[in-house]
């Protein structure tokens, strides 16, 4: 007891002594306790945290592994019973995001995973849960892909299900609507669904197989008819109601599965498959197509022991995250963020986001990962990695200006309108957040060029391999970047919104837009054509992000900021969008700012020593809220390094900041 109680006055007699410096100070160890808190957790050359997601993932996989095994482990089930009951909201829900209010179809697969595991439909919890889903209107609320998985057990009829027709991976690229036209990820998940919707298979659950299944009659509000409308019949939107009637002509026609051309669209989308299946197993990098991916190959006729089902069984099993909160089922794995595309005529030098998805690298990978060589070193700009990743970057600039995350032109939103796509998620269009980070890495791309090189000695490592001048080169890729940040800033400069934010994306919400354009933008304040609008838009952005900033002095944003605009920059502090808003401001101020100091105080009082498993030298930060985005409205993510290494860059900036008021004082030249 004495020596706990002297451990405890030491700790406090340290931090006593701590809050006493002055707040640069303050600010430069809780670096250092980060920096040393990212070296603990640095693994096999890189740092990879875990990606979390709403409980859907865990269960599809737990309906996945019903379906290939009609068993689930004992051991297995009740550590994912355990990960599953640990999210359930206090009334018997479960949420697209944690404090995020309850989710119907959420909550009927949560209710199926935990069913087919064993819990009694008396147990409190599924109490609950049934409690919920009925009052929200039961099972017939469920969205389309819910759908999907229940009609597989028998659960809803396949005719609850818009049409699939194998035959839509015949339609030519160029057409409006083709596989093409749809995002890579849509694009990843539908050629298999084109299978299974073909097949419209039937598997069994603990009560057997039944093609009018009983199991979650529970659920419905009319069990008797269970009514599950899809489609408009609304003629004022023109085409969603052109869609739907589409549909209806398809079902009409049996789906065109007696169609002559039908063999011939399964065995093409079987090839498709195959071939966009990576050497490890994996499809695009994601969950859902690597589930779909193995049961299409199996409704085809492979064997479970056939190479391409154990290649993708093992790739999945590496998605699997188990620790003492239960076991779940990551919807990605993220080490480059912690080629062959749709438009093949561009040099290939993008990354992906995911270990193995070299069908799809991302633009915004790519960027981070060029400013990650160019911070590391600058002579690295005048390497071929950097300048085949910056073409293929320009490359896949859109006509707006902008920059999508994975694809080119994929901006045909009306596909949206397509009944089986309820989560406006088919397209893949130019956003202010990619394009922010884009030109901040050619930016400072282009900054370092106009400098003379650097480590000159070491030519053949740094220099252009292709035999070219450095001078020359030089100046053919400085104006390929003009052309593209030339195109880029008139699009920033319209997609700003009246309050002076951007929106992100893929982050929340207009905190994050507005730091990644601010951080792009600062590359370009004194360019002659821009310079004007470029202050004036950052003066603006700037003056919102101090208007939004938590009397605790740092930043938060509610996922809710996604249906409710209102809502921007509304939300408890958290670690990373405190970081955001300080690299933003940090952009236009300097480090003696009022909403900077309080900022930066702010990570400095909430940084948590009790994370490190080490000796008291290092400390990170704790993140509850979901901050990033799969799908705005229905799919949050949570990327739990986001916590760390945003601080880390926020801090480190601040610093920068000061250190070089304080060289620029010593040598006269004011502040």
């Amino acid at each position: 007891m004495a020596t706990l109680t002297t451990t405890m006055a030491t700790t406090a007699t340290m931090a006593t002594t701590e809050a006493s410096k002055p707040l640069e100070a303050q600010a430069r160890t809780a670096l250092t306790k980060a920096t040393n808190y990212a070296w603990e957790i640095f693994s096999n050359r890189h740092w990879c945290g875990e990606l979390e997601s709403n409980v859907t993932v865990t269960c599809e996989h737990i309906f996945f592994l019903y379906v290939l095994y009609q068993h689930i482990d004992p051991g297995e089930g009740s550590q994912y019973r355990q990960w599953l009951l640990l999210q359930q909201n206090s009334d018997g829900s479960w949420g697209i995001a944690p404090n995020y209010p309850g989710d119907i179809s959420t909550s009927a697969e949560a209710y199926l995973a935990l069913r087919i595991i064993g819990m009694s439909t008396d147990s409190p919890e599924l109490y609950r849960a049934r409690t919920f889903i009925r009052a929200a209107g039961g099972l017939s609320k469920m969205r389309m892909f819910t759908r999907i998985f229940f009609a597989e057990f028998g659960l809803v009829p396949w005719t609850a299900i818009p049409q699939l027709p194998a035959e839509f991976i015949l339609v030519p690229a160029h057409f409006p609507i083709s596989i093409y036209r749809l995002a890579s990820w849509a694009r990843s998940n539908v050629v298999p669904l084109l299978i299974i919707a073909h097949h419209r298979p039937l598997y069994p659950l603990p009560n057997g197989l039944h093609k009018q299944n009983p199991f979650l009659d529970e659920l419905w509000l009319d069990p008797a008819t269970k009514p599950l409308p899809y489609g408009s019949s609304d003629p004022t939107d023109p085409v969603a109601f052109v869609f739907t009637i589409l549909d209806k002509a398809l079902s009409y026609l049996g789906g065109l599965r007696r169609s002559p051309t039908r063999g011939y669209a399964r065995r093409r989308c079987v090839q498709w498959i195959l071939q966009h299946q990576e050497k490890a197993g994996d499809w695009a990098g994601i969950i859902p197509p690597m589930h779909a991916g193995i049961k299409a190959l199996l409704l085809e006729g492979y064997k479970l022991h056939d190479e391409p089902i154990q290649l993708g069984l093992a790739a999945i099993e590496r998605f699997t995250w188990a620790d003492n909160r239960g076991k779940r089922l990551q919807c990605c794995i993220s080490p480059v963020w912690d080629t062959r595309v749709y438009k093949p005529n561009i040099p290939v030098g993008g990354w992906a986001f995911e270990y193995h998805n070299t069908w799809y690298p991302d633009i915004d990978d790519t960027a981070a990962a060029v400013l990650a060589f160019l911070t590391h070193d600058p002579a690295t700009a005048r390497s071929r990695l950097v300048r085949d990743a910056v073409l293929w970057i320009v490359g896949m600039q859109n006509a707006d200006g902008g920059w999508a995350a994975f694809d080119h032109e994929n901006n045909q939103l009306f596909l949206n309108k397509i009944p089986f796509s309820d989560m406006e998620s088919l397209c893949d269009p130019s956003t202010p957040d990619v394009t922010g980070r884009t030109i901040e890495c050619l930016g400072m791309l282009r900054d370092l060029l106009m400098r003379p090189a650097e480590n000159a000695e070491n030519g053949e490592k740094y220099g252009y391999p292709d035999g070219e001048g450095d001078a020359a080169a030089d100046a053919h890729l400085l104006q390929i970047i003009n052309t593209a940040c030339a195109r880029a800033i008139p699009y920033l400069i319209r997609s700003q919104e009246a309050t002076g934010t951007w929106y992100g994306r893929w982050a929340v919400n207009y905190v994050y837009g507005t730091c990644l354009v601010l951080c792009g933008l600062q590359y370009f304040k004194h360019d002659p054509k821009f310079a004007p609008e470029i202050q004036a838009m950052a003066a603006r952005a700037v003056k919102w992000l101090k208007q939004v900033q938590n009397s605790d002095g740092g930043w938060g944003e509610s996922l809710l900021s996604y249906r409710e605009p209102w809502r921007a920059g509304c939300g408890p502090s958290t670690p990373s969008q405190t970081a955001w808003a300080l690299m933003g401001i940090l952009t236009v101020c300097g480090g003696e700012d009022r909403s900077v100091q309080r900022g930066v105080r702010h990570l400095v009082d909430t940084q948590d020593d009790t994370l490190s498993q080490g000796d008291g030298g290092a400390a990170a930060w704790t993140e509850r809220e979901f901050t990033s985005t799969g799908f705005p409205n229905h799919f949050y993510i949570s990327y739990t390094l986001y916590r760390v290494y945003f601080p880390i860059t926020a801090l480190g900036r601040y610093l920068s900041l000061i250190e070089g008021g304080q060289e620029k004082k010593k040598k006269g030249g004011g502040t």
